[in-house]
This record gives structure tokens, C-alpha cells and sequence, in this order.
């Protein structure tokens, strides 16, 4: 398997001419969107897979570990997976995973058919076979850490003629105690202030498979913003600043910010010698700026960031949001980290879903993100 992803790793190093060009950012989402690393999640290896290609490529490029002599930090955690069987037909009709339907993430597994009656205008229940089916105008799947005792199926609207009336299932879910996952952490040390820190983080995981061939791409959720940190990866290793600079790329993001909670708890280097910690997610469109998290609690910075923008014609936008705990930078903030979070606007609405693929993803701002970033940060070490 180590050689497998290396290999895959040296075929990407071919489109890595310049830190900041294009080509390299669309090479990191083509790869991590690719079967290879099914969904990035918690079947076939995927985020362990995915684990290993990103320590290499940090090795390649030149950063050290983080601390110690490996560049990941383990932890586990209870997770519901769907590793096979992945069939449902309503009314006779046989549906398409992830397209016609997806499975509720906490279902346990069934093999059951029958009749369904209506609960409500959009949910219709099997009560002896504990069967719930629901109406959707989009479908939007997630992680879950437990398994309850009945199968939900979630029904696009449009996959079915009328109500659902009849069911037939064979879904298999493995509930696993302990899954080993890992967050990857490397730095560039310093010239100057080398205990002092600025840190770049997105998380590489994405929801995985459900069932045992549709898995869910993430190509904008979070394969952009990988894409973006290791461009910056690859720039400040030959470039070192007055300030280390480190990279983490969390694990279990989706399953509900669980490896950033996990490194606050068990940080690598001390938390009060963060200068700073920018966070991205869907870092793929851009064409109606960005939305910042956390600007409206860390003003001076947030005019900083302006200052760059302003003055390298960058983003057409820069949108200013309080503090919210919707992804990596949460725990930081909460333990008093200055942390920034941001993610791009416009462009395509595929969300934890099948269509969220690197084909349709633009990238159109990757550049001016990365200016954005380093322009950011230089600020930062000189105020």
C-alpha cells in the first residue's frame, strides 16, 4: 500500500512547477477525489491512504514533523460505517445510491420488505420492521458516531412516481469501536522567532462510502483546501519565515471536528505560542469572495487581511462573520488560540453529496488565495 500512494505521490510531482500555480492545486484534488482514496474515509483505508500520501508529500517537499519523528497524531473513536451491501427499491423501482437515495449515517443494517404507511407529508415508517423513509428536495449525508436501532432511508423526491408505498432493503453497516485515525502535522522552523507560530489547517477527511461502489468525492469539501495548504506547504519550505510555520491537516472533521478537538487536547507544541491559526474549507470557487469566520472577534487582524486584499486586487470580497463552530478552527478559538476560518463563495452548490467532483470544482481563486494567505501572514510577523 506505501508504494502505491508514493507512486501516486511522484506522478503529482510532475505538475508541481510553481508553489502557486494552478496545475498544482488541480492535481491535488484530482488525486484525493480518485477511488484510490474512496471518499477519504472509514472504508477500504480510505483516510489512512490518504494519511500516508500527505506525510510523504510533506516529507518531499522538505517540512519536519511537527514534533517527535512522525508526522502523525493517532487517536480513535467510535464510527457507523456502510461497507457493503447497499441496496433499496421503493415501488418496484430499484434506486441508485447517492443519487435516488442515501441511508441514514446512524441506520443499523437490514434485509426486510414490505409495506410502508404515511406518518407525516414527508416520512413514511415500516413499524415491524423499523423502517423509516423520508422525503428530500436534496440529499446531504454525514458521519455518525453510533448506530440506532432502525434503517432510514432519505428519498429524492424526484427518484419515485407517487408516494412510497412498498420497500425492499439489503443494507449492511459494520459499527466500529476504535477507529484509528491520524492528524497530519509538519512544520518549517523559524528564522528568527522560531518558538513562535503561525499555523495553516484544513482537514483532509470526507464522508467515505456508503455501500460497497458509491462513495462521495469531496472535492471542494475539503480537497480544495488541502490543495491550498499544501501549495503553501511547498512555498514556505524554501522560503522559511522570521516565525515557524506550521501545517496541520485534521482527520474526522466530518464526523464532528474530531481530530482539531483531539490536537487542542493534546497539542504538539504549546497553544500560547500560536501567533495565529488560519483554517480553510471549500477553498474550490470564489467568484463572490469569501466569508471569514471569527473576523468580528479579531478585528485588527481581520483589517490586515483587508489591507493585503485591497492593495493586491484579490478577492472581489472579503465577508465578515462572527464566531461559529462549523469547522477546524473552533477549538482553538475556545482555548484561546487567534484563529480565523474561511471559505469561498460562488460557483457550484454541490455539498456532501455524489456531485461534489473535482471536474466541476473551478479553483478559479486558488492564486489569488495563496497571495491572499502569504501577504496575511507576512503581515502578521511584523505587527
Amino acid at each position: 500500500m506505501k508504494k502505491l500512494y508514493f507512486l501516486l505521490f511522484l506522478i503529482g510531482l510532475q505538475l508541481t512547477v510553481a508553489a502557486q500555480d494552478s496545475a498544482f492545486s488541480r492535481q491535488w484534488v484530482d488525486t484525493l477525489t480518485s477511488s484510490y482514496f474512496f471518499g477519504r474515509g472509514y472504508t477500504r483505508q480510505g483516510m489512512q491512504k490518504a494519511a500516508g500520501y500527505i506525510s510523504n508529500a510533506f516529507m518531499q517537499y522538505g517540512l519536519i514533523p511537527l514534533a517527535g519523528d512522525s508526522y502523525q497524531q493517532e487517536f480513535s473513536f467510535d464510527v457507523n460505517t456502510f461497507p457493503g451491501d447497499m441496496d433499496v427499491t421503493i415501488n418496484n423501482k430499484k434506486l441508485v445510491p447517492g443519487i435516488d437515495f442515501i441511508v441514514f449515517p446512524e441506520s443499523v443494517g437490514s434485509h426486510a420488505k414490505g409495506k410502508l404507511q404515511q406518518a407525516d407529508s414527508v416520512t413514511f415508517i415500516n413499524r415491524d420492521d423499523k423502517i423509516m423513509v423520508t422525503l428530500s428536495d436534496k440529499l446531504t449525508w454525514s458521519v455518525a458516531k453510533e448506530v440506532v436501532p432502525y434503517t432510514g432511508i432519505e428519498l429524492n423526491k424526484k427518484a419515485i412516481t407517487g408516494e412510497p408505498a412498498s420497500f425492499k432493503i439489503t443494507i449492511e453497516n459494520k459499527f466500529v469501536k476504535d477507529f484509528t485515525a491520524a492528524n497530519i502535522a509538519a512544520m518549517v522552523k523559524g528564522t528568527e522567532q522560531p518558538d513562535s507560530f503561525i499555523f495553516i489547517t484544513a482537514h483532509y477527511d470526507h464522508l467515505g462510502s456508503m455501500g460497497g461502489t458509491t462513495y462521495f468525492p469531496g472535492a471542494n469539501d475539503n480537497a480544495s483546501g488541502i490543495a491550498l495548504l499544501m501549495n503553501l506547504a511547498h512555498y514556505y519550505a524554501s522560503h522559511p519565515q522570521r516565525y515557524s510555520m506550521g501545517f496541520i491537516c485534521f482527520a474526522a472533521e466530518e464526523a464532528g471536528l474530531v481530530g482539531s478537538k483531539y490536537f487542542t487536547e493534546h497539542p504538539l507544541v504549546p497553544l500560547s505560542q500560536i501567533r495565529f491559526l488560519i483554517n480553510t474549507d471549500l477553498a474550490g470557487t470564489g467568484s463572490e469572495g469569501i466569508t471569514v469566520v471569527n473576523a468580528t472577534e479579531f478585528p485588527k487582524e481581520f483589517a490586515l487581511m483587508n489591507e493585503v486584499n485591497d492593495k493586491d486586487h484579490l478577492l472581489v470580497k472579503i465577508n465578515p462573520r462572527g464566531k461559529a463552530a462549523n469547522s477546524d478552527h473552533y477549538y482553538f478559538t475556545e482555548k484561546g488560540v487567534p484563529s480565523f476560518f474561511f471559505y469561498t463563495q460562488g460557483g457550484i452548490g454541490a455539498y456532501h453529496d455524489v456531485f461534489d467532483i473535482a471536474a466541476t470544482l473551478p479553483l478559479n481563486e486558488q492564486e489569488d488565495l495563496f497571495k491572499l494567505v502569504t501577504g496575511f501572514c507576512n503581515k502578521l510577523m511584523h505587527n
